[in-house]
């Protein structure tokens, strides 16, 4: 039987990083809800609807089986209690580095506290562990391909879009 987890993120945009998590956690767990976190601290390139497609668009890429798969957006409140409004009892989270992990393990202690939602924390791919949105952004925004960060419907919407500054 599928565990339904939860992958969350502002995925902005999604990387090739972030698939990879994505492909792990649901072989791993058999049913898996990406959802789009908004980040205030972030001034988003893509709003969450154009994120979730660029996601749903990389996913079947990719290959994955679509019926497991569900999309859904967060723009505010916690996100352990849209978790168990859907029916979620783990957060998978993707690590790049030493950092990320200490960050993760101090939201997984609070969400833990607050709600009983465990969060698993994979490590990234070793030739993915520096890819980062903020990085690829920047580098698309100054006009270079990165093609080889991000799945190819995300480097098409990212060059299209910073074509038009």
């Amino acid at each position: 039987m599928p565990i339904h987890v939860v992958y969350p993120g502002s995925f902005d945009p999604f990387t090739l990083g972030h698939l990879d998590v994505a492909k792990r956690a649901l072989a791993m767990f058999g049913e898996l809800t990406v959802m789009v976190v908004h980040n205030p601290h972030k001034e988003a390139a893509f709003d969450a609807q154009t994120r979730i497609e660029l996601i749903r668009q990389s996913l079947i890429q990719a290959e994955i089986n679509q019926d497991a798969l569900h999309f859904d957006v967060l723009a505010e409140g916690l996100l352990v209690e849209r978790c168990l409004e859907i029916g979620a009892k783990i957060i998978v989270k993707g690590v790049r580095n030493g950092a990320d992990a200490e960050y993760e393990f101090a939201m997984a202690t609070v969400n833990r506290d607050l709600s009983a939602v465990e969060t698993m924390l994979l490590p990234a791919a070793p030739e993915l562990a520096q890819i980062s949105s903020s990085l690829v952004r920047q580098v698309a925004a100054l006009g270079a391909d990165v093609s080889k960060y991000v799945p190819a419907s995300v480097a098409s919407a990212l060059k299209t879009k910073f074509e038009r500054r």
